[in-house]
């Protein structure tokens, strides 16, 4: 069975640092691009970063570029999203999901596999 799980989320101050992590299960990250997702109260979901399937190619929401960090660690099967200065509008149900993308360059356009969401509450 394949699944993606998000880990990490919590309460904190407006400026501060927080890392999720996606534990991926029962597929071979090699193969797969990952992607972390958001979902504000109101809002449509939003993609936030993606690693591609060779893990050498990352690209992220102009709304994050620069404070977002996506990574991943092939041995543990596990992709981190690192988030720095942290804003209030950051706050939001954050989603990691799996794309097949085997030997092409896919960057997270329809994704496979979902897990559940981790909530990240950003105070001011």
């Amino acid at each position: 069975r394949c699944s993606c799980r998000a880990s990490g989320g919590g309460s904190v101050q407006a400026g501060g640092p927080l890392r999720l992590s996606c534990a991926t299960s029962g597929f071979n990250l090699n193969y797969y691009a990952i992607g972390w997702f958001r979902q504000a109260p109101g809002k449509e979901r939003e993609r936030v970063a993606c690693i591609n399937s060779g893990g050498d190619t990352t690209t992220y929401a102009d709304s994050v570029r620069g404070r977002f960090t996506i990574s991943r660690d092939s041995a543990k099967n596990t992709v981190y999203l690192q988030i720095d200065s942290l804003k209030p509008e950051d706050t939001a149900v954050y989603y990691c999901a799996a794309e097949f993308s085997g030997s092409h360059n896919y960057l997270c356009i329809g994704m496979d596999y979902w897990g559940k969401g981790t909530l990240v509450t950003v105070s001011s």
